[in-house]
C-alpha cells in the first residue's frame, strides 16, 4: 500500500488559515487596521465598496514597508511584532502572528503599496490567490495602502455564505469602532459606496465616544479612573437611565486591545445592582492597563479572548470602581421602562370647575378695627363690593370645604368591598362596570364574567397578541395602514443602526412607517402604523430597532416575526393604562377573534379562566 500522507502546498494551507482568521470582510478590516495603528500612523482611512465584497481599502501614513520588508509581509509566520516565545508574555500591539496578510493575500486579489518617509520611491506588489504577479518601484505617499478586491473570489462556497450588504456593513462598523475608540488620538474616516459614514478627527476619548455614537451621548456618561498596584482603569460608564434592552454598547480594553469578557462584563452589571430594570445593559467604554506578563492574549484566533493570572481580584477592582463612581455623581435608581405614566392620579380628589367658584378678596381702605361700635360686623358702605357678594363668596368657601369632604367619604366608602354608590360615575374609579359586566383592576386586569365563572384578561399580553397577528398580516400582505404626522420627525441612529434599518427598510414601511432617508444615518418619521397612538413616532421606532436587536440575540427568529413581535411589544398597552367600557370591550372582542388567543407573544397565557366551582370550594374549604 502506497504512502497517503503529504505536504500541502502553501496556497491550499494558506487558505484554510484564512478560514481561521478572515472569516468575512469585517475581520479583514480588523487586521489591516490594527496593522496601521502598529504602524504609528496618525490617519487612517477605510474605503468600502460592496459592503467589502467588492473593496476593502485601508490608507495610512505610518511607517511603510521597505521593499523586502513588504514582500516577506505576505509570507506566513513572518512578523516584525515578537522574535522569540518570551516575547509573546511582553506584548502591546495588536499584531503579533504573522498570518492576517497572507490570509487575505490567499482568498482575495491584493494590492499593496508603501514607501517609508525616508524613501524617496515606493514599493507596489501585487497578488492573486497567494501568486504574486508583479512586484515594481512605483510613486507612492508616505505609508501603506492595502487593497483586497473580489473577496474570497477563489473559494465561491465561502462567498456565498456571506450575509447580505447591510449585514455585512454592519459587521465592518463594528470593528471600526472598536479600533477608533481604543485610539482616540489617530484620525478615522470610513466611507462606503462613496459616501462618507464616519469622521472622527484627533481628540480625547469623551470627544471620540460623542463623534462615534452621537451628541446624545454627551450627557448620558459618567467619567470612571481607579488606579491599584495591579491594574489602572479609566474611561466611562454609561448613566442608568440611558442603558438599553439590548447588548452592544459594552467595550472593554486591555492595552488598548478589545476583547470580549462575560466574568468582567458581570462586575460592571452587578455594580449597577437595584441601579438598573431587569434585563437592561449600561453603556460602558472602559481601558485596563495592566502587565503583559499577568496576561494571555494567544487563545483565539480573533484575539479577543484574555487569560488573566487572578481574574477574581480584577473582578472586584472593576465592580467596586464602577459602584465609586456611581456613588461620586450622585446616581440615583431608574424609573422601570415598563411602567405607564398616571396622569389622572388627583382627579378623584379635585371637585370640578363647575362645583364651585373661586372666592375674591375684598377690602376696605378706611377700615378701623380700633372703633368702638357694638355691631362689629362692617357696613354696607365698608365694602366696595356689594354685601351680597362678599357672601356669596364665603358660601362657596364653605361649599369647597364641604365638596373635599365629600370627596374624601367617597373615596372612603369604595374602599369597602360591600359598599356601593347608585348612579355614581366617577372618572377613574377601582372598578370600571360596563354593559357586559367587566371591570378592570389595578389598571392591568380586565376581569369579564362567563357561564361557567369568569375570567381575568392581562390587557398588556392580550393587547401584544392582537397586534402581533395584525402586524403579522400587514408583512404577507404589505397592505399596513400609515397615520401621516403632523410634524415629522427626524431620528438620527448609530451608523449600525442606520444600517440595520437599512436592511429590513421594506418592511417597516409594510408594517405602516412612512420613513424616509434624510442624510447620514438620519430617517424622516412622517407617519407611524394606524393603530399607534401619535406623538412619538421617532421614539417608537427606535425602540422597534432595539427590540429587534434583542431578539435576534435571544430568539434566532426571522426578520418578519421579529419585527412583528418587536413592534407589538413596544406599541401595547401598558400596565398602568386606564380603559373605559367600550375600550375593554373591544380588547376582548379582538383577542377572541384572534388564531391563538390563549397565548401572548412570550408564550405566557393571556388570561386564565376561574369556575364556580373552584370558588365554591375557596369558600367551603
Amino acid at each position: 500500500m502506497s504512502d497517503i500522507i503529504q505536504l500541502l502546498p502553501d496556497s491550499v494551507a494558506n487558505q484554510i488559515a484564512a478560514g481561521e482568521v478572515v472569516q468575512r470582510p469585517a475581520s479583514a478590516v480588523k487586521e489591516l487596521i490594527e496593522n496601521a495603528v502598529d504602524a504609528g500612523a496618525g490617519s487612517i482611512k477605510l474605503i468600502i465598496k460592496d459592503a467589502g465584497k467588492s473593496l476593502l481599502q485601508v490608507i495610512d501614513d505610518g511607517c511603510g514597508m521597505s521593499p523586502t520588508d513588504s514582500r516577506m509581509a505576505f509570507e506566513r509566520h513572518a512578523t516584525s511584532k515578537i522574535r522569540k516565545a518570551e516575547d509573546l508574555f511582553a506584548i502591546r500591539t495588536m499584531g503579533f502572528r504573522g498570518e492576517a496578510l497572507a490570509s487575505i493575500a490567499a482568498v482575495a486579489q491584493v494590492e499593496l503599496k508603501t514607501r517609508r518617509h525616508e524613501d524617496e520611491i515606493g514599493t507596489q506588489i501585487i497578488i492573486e490567490g497567494s501568486e504574486i504577479k508583479s512586484q515594481e518601484a512605483c510613486s507612492s505617499s508616505p505609508g501603506t495602502s492595502f487593497s483586497a478586491k473580489n473577496l474570497f473570489f477563489n473559494i465561491p462556497a465561502r462567498r456565498n455564505f456571506l450575509k447580505s450588504n447591510p449585514v455585512e456593513m454592519r459587521h465592518i462598523i463594528d470593528e471600526f469602532q472598536r479600533v477608533a475608540l481604543a485610539n482616540p488620538g489617530i484620525f478615522f474616516s470610513l466611507h462606503h459606496d462613496g459616501q462618507e459614514v464616519f469622521h472622527l478627527p484627533k481628540g480625547t476619548l469623551k470627544q471620540r465616544i460623542v463623534h462615534i455614537f452621537g451628541n446624545s451621548y454627551n450627557e448620558r456618561l459618567v467619567p470612571m479612573e481607579e488606579h491599584t498596584d495591579i491594574i489602572n482603569i479609566k474611561g466611562f460608564i454609561g448613566k442608568p437611565e440611558y442603558s438599553k434592552k439590548t447588548r452592544g454598547d459594552q467595550f472593554f480594553f486591555v492595552n488598548n486591545r478589545f476583547i470580549k469578557d462575560a466574568y468582567l462584563n458581570h462586575a460592571v452589571t452587578t455594580a449597577y445592582d437595584e441601579l438598573l430594570p431587569a434585563d437592561s445593559f449600561p453603556f460602558y467604554v472602559l481601558f485596563i492597563t495592566i502587565d503583559p506578563v499577568h496576561i494571555d492574549i494567544n487563545v483565539h484566533p480573533t484575539k479577543t479572548e484574555i487569560k488573566f493570572d487572578n481574574e477574581k481580584v480584577i473582578y472586584a477592582i472593576i465592580r467596586s470602581a464602577v459602584k465609586r463612581s456611581l456613588g461620586q455623581y450622585n446616581i440615583s435608581p431608574a424609573i422601570d421602562f415598563d411602567a405607564a405614566p398616571k396622569s389622572t392620579a388627583l382627579r378623584d380628589f379635585v371637585p370640578s370647575e363647575a362645583s364651585f367658584k373661586m372666592p375674591t378678596i375684598n377690602f376696605n381702605p378706611d377700615f378701623n378695627p380700633f372703633e368702638q361700635s357694638t355691631d362689629r360686623t362692617p357696613s354696607s358702605s365698608s365694602f366696595r363690593s356689594a354685601p351680597q357678594k362678599a357672601n356669596v363668596n364665603l358660601g362657596n368657601w364653605e361649599q369647597l370645604y364641604k365638596i373635599v369632604q365629600e370627596d374624601e367619604l367617597k373615596q372612603e366608602v369604595h374602599t369597602h368591598p360591600l359598599f356601593s354608590l347608585p348612579e355614581e360615575k366617577e372618572e377613574t374609579p377601582k372598578f370600571k362596570l360596563s354593559e357586559n359586566h367587566a371591570f378592570q383592576i389595578h389598571n392591568k386586569y380586565i376581569i369579564s364574567p362567563i357561564k361557567s365563572g369568569f375570567i381575568v384578561i392581562d390587557q398588556q399580553a392580550a393587547h401584544e397578541r392582537i397586534l402581533y397577528e395584525r402586524y403579522l398580516n400587514s408583512l404577507e400582505t404589505h397592505k399596513g395602514n400609515s397615520q401621516q404626522s403632523l410634524f415629522p420627525q427626524t431620528l438620527e441612529l448609530a451608523p449600525s443602526d442606520f444600517e440595520l434599518l437599512k436592511e429590513m427598510f421594506e418592511e417597516v414601511k409594510a408594517l405602516g412607517f412612512d420613513i424616509r432617508e434624510f442624510g447620514r444615518n438620519s430617517v424622516v418619521v412622517d407617519g407611524a402604523p394606524a393603530d399607534v397612538a401619535g406623538g412619538n413616532e421617532a421614539q417608537l421606532l427606535e425602540n422597534l430597532i432595539e427590540s429587534f436587536k434583542q431578539n435576534a440575540t435571544v430568539l434566532k427568529l426571522n426578520k418578519r416575526d421579529n419585527l412583528a413581535r418587536s413592534l407589538a411589544r413596544n406599541a401595547s398597552l401598558k400596565a398602568g393604562t386606564a380603559l373605559n367600557k367600550d375600550e375593554m370591550s373591544l380588547l376582548i372582542d379582538e383577542l377572541f377573534a384572534c388564531q391563538m388567543p390563549k397565548v401572548a407573544v412570550s408564550g405566557k397565557p393571556t388570561f386564565i379562566t376561574i369556575g364556580l366551582d373552584e370558588l365554591l370550594k375557596r369558600f367551603t374549604s
